[in-house]
């Protein structure tokens, strides 16, 4: 127990002002997803671009990559969440049908093999297999929290649980805790966008 103590303590204390930063506007990002608020965005570019250049240093090369997606992705949902449709409406929440949900998880196991071979062919990855599936699961729940599809939040669920050891094992505490955060707010998103998902179906 002392040792773990130990450890966690050289871990902060090794810990940079960028994880900081990264971590309070990766939280700030959460929170604005968890209330639909086009907040998200701008805030999570900052994290995501951040956590790029440390996971690339980290050697968590898959995590790099999906920052990198997550930029991408982050400027569309940004684009997608503004715009109205004729009534001047912005994109309501929705759920996946069936076929669509069959679908994403054909999309997810495509994902971490082929995730899961890069790594293992083209890097130096110590983790390649619970780094290739935390980061499918991330790539689908990204382009489903930009498209508003309430299940995006299951998918960071189960995410998020995966990656706290992971990045603490990396020596990344803060980030390890910002997970911790990130659960909770996931959590308590899903419960909120299911509760707005039902009350415009009642109306």
């Amino acid at each position: 127990m002392q040792q773990i103590t130990d450890q966690l303590y050289a871990n902060m204390m090794d810990t940079s002002w960028l994880e900081v930063v990264a971590v309070v506007f990766g939280i700030l990002s959460v929170w604005y997803a968890r209330k639909e608020h086009i907040g998200v965005y701008p805030t999570g570019i900052i994290n995501v671009l951040i956590y790029v250049y440390l996971c690339y240093f980290a050697g968590l090369y898959a995590d790099m990559g999906i920052n990198a997606f997550y930029f991408v992705m982050s400027v569309y949902g940004w684009y997608n969440w503004s715009r109205r449709d004729a009534s001047l409406h912005h994109v309501p929440i929705s759920r996946l049908s069936f076929i669509q949900w069959t679908i994403y998880v054909i999309l997810t196991v495509v994902a971490f093999f082929a995730i899961f071979y890069i790594l293992t062919h083209f890097t130096d990855s110590t983790v390649p297999a619970f780094d290739s599936f935390t980061t499918a699961l991330f790539i689908i729940g990204m382009w489903l929290m930009a498209i508003k599809k309430i299940e995006n939040w299951l998918f960071w669920i189960v995410g998020d649980l995966l990656v706290i050891p992971l990045f603490a094992y990396k020596g990344l505490i803060f980030t390890s805790g910002q997970y911790i955060v990130f659960l909770i707010l996931a959590v308590m998103g899903f419960v909120e966008w299911r509760k707005r998902l039902l009350h415009k179906q009642i109306a």
